[in-house]
């Protein structure tokens, strides 16, 4: 048996199991970010796991499309599959749910009928069915958001567990010593390499054997790319294929849709973005004007960056050298391709609540000679923080320095490869802590 990699989202699933009223929960994510393996693991907690994949299993399909209900689906199941299904005793996963629509529409009678049954759903390209079914389980169902490895729990992966505790007790007023200071950055660049993936992380456990996870990521490219043909039918796959590719390679700075490698239209190239957002493969991180909270009440769309899920798939798409991220103290050299950026952007989703997608929001200033930008402006309570990714000396940030004039704002986040500490109103965070700023709101 695959050893098991401890996951945050342990805690959630933990929480559903042992709740005295749960709904069926809807395990939601991009593909091979894990979902499968949680639940399987969540299940060794009952004498009974039933694990139905409807992509496998066409021919229970028809169970969920006629009047059963759900205590004769479940008594159906459990004689198909030789598994007893006893409420508080058995967990009941139905996997690749996004292959029998009719189930996905049958969860919300598992909660009003069948409320003692542990029941989780998941899918891989579970999004684009839920799209098509917009009341598929209102108030009925819960969503849990998962995302690949954070950099905490691929420190807990690799046996690093002190040091992550270490680093979440630390902050701009109690750094962290020097040499664990460094030990945590060696950790970080090797993470930035291979990223958070899990097939790739668990292969970098196995034996550290950096080729071996390039070439699962390579893989893993592949498979993203196969997978486009099968996303929707508005835009044919070698159009999200180019836009997937240049998404990657413009990095830093808006996204310019005349820059895709295609002939296709603009709106074409538009609905290619929404699809791999769609998927869980892109985040957006969106203008807003930042005047006050919510922040998303003066987004500009027009206006907006685009990041993929892992820092991992960035760095083998762009084929960079990853002998320099490995060895460099210059930020400058991590970045390359915006990978910094990325593990920021993608640290702030995977930190944040997992019962709702984490939007990402960004700051520019078009001017005639004087443009600025934020790279990353997040709520915390009811305080705004600007954030920036800088390498520079502490005079060099201007954008931020601007926006904090400009909106009033007393404090800003710096994020580089330096230690903890404070430059006057500026804190900075290391990069492997930028998670660590999420408890700002509670002692600032």
């Amino acid at each position: 048996m695959k050893k098991y990699y401890k996951r945050k989202i342990d805690y959630e699933l933990e929480s559903w199991v042992s709740a005295n009223e749960r709904k069926p929960l809807l395990l939601r994510g991009a593909r091979q970010v894990g979902k499968t393996t949680a639940v399987r693991h969540l299940g060794e907690k009952f004498k009974h796991f039933v694990q139905v994949d409807f992509n496998e299993r066409h021919d229970v399909h028809y169970l969920f499309e006629g009047t059963y209900s759900p205590q004769e689906i479940c008594q159906m199941l459990s004689v198909l599959l030789r598994t007893p299904i006893v409420a508080g005793e058995t967990l009941l996963f139905f996997d690749e749910i996004q292959a029998c629509p009719s189930a996905i529409n049958r969860l919300r009678y598992f909660y009003e009928k069948f409320p003692e049954l542990h029941l989780v759903a998941a899918g891989s390209l579970l999004e684009f069915a839920l799209e098509t079914l917009p009341s598929y389980g209102v108030g009925r169902v819960r969503s849990i958001f998962m995302y690949p490895f954070s950099f905490e729990e691929y420190l807990w992966a690799t046996g690093n567990e002190a040091l992550a505790t270490m680093i979440s007790a630390s902050s701009p007023e109690k750094p962290l010593p020097l040499p664990i200071h460094e030990q945590a950055l060696r950790l970080l660049r090797v993470f930035l390499v291979i990223g958070g993936m899990p097939a790739v992380v668990a292969r970098y456990c196995e034996d550290g054997n950096l080729l071996e996870c390039q070439n699962i990521l390579s893989e893993l490219v592949l498979s993203f790319r196969d997978d486009f043909a099968k996303y929707r039918n508005k835009v044919p796959s070698s159009r999200i294929d180019a836009t997937f590719r240049s998404i990657a390679e413009q990095g830093l700075g808006k996204f310019v849709y005349n820059r895709v490698d295609t002939d296709a239209s603009t709106a074409e190239i538009k609905t290619a973005v929404e699809t791999l957002i769609l998927a869980g493969l892109v985040y957006p991180v969106t203008h807003s004007s930042a005047n006050g909270i919510p922040l998303g009440a003066e987004i500009n769309e027009k206006y907006r960056r685009m990041i993929l899920l892992d820092t991992g798939l960035l760095q083998r798409i762009l084929n960079l050298d990853i002998s320099d991220i490995l060895s460099s103290n210059d930020i400058k050299v991590v970045n390359r391709g915006a990978v910094a950026e990325t593990f920021v952007g993608t640290e702030l989703v995977k930190s944040a609540s997992c019962y709702s997608p984490y939007p990402l929001y960004c700051w520019h200033r078009e001017k005639a000679g004087s443009n600025a930008e934020v790279d990353y402006v997040v709520q915390l309570g009811t305080r705004i923080f600007p954030i920036e990714v800088k390498s520079g000396s502490k005079g060099s940030m201007q954008s931020m320095r601007l926006f904090m004039e400009a909106k009033g704002i007393g404090r800003g986040i710096r994020t580089s490869l330096e230690n903890f500490s404070s430059y006057d109103d500026i804190l900075v965070y290391p990069l492997y802590a930028i998670s660590n700023m999420l408890g700002l709101s509670s002692h600032i």
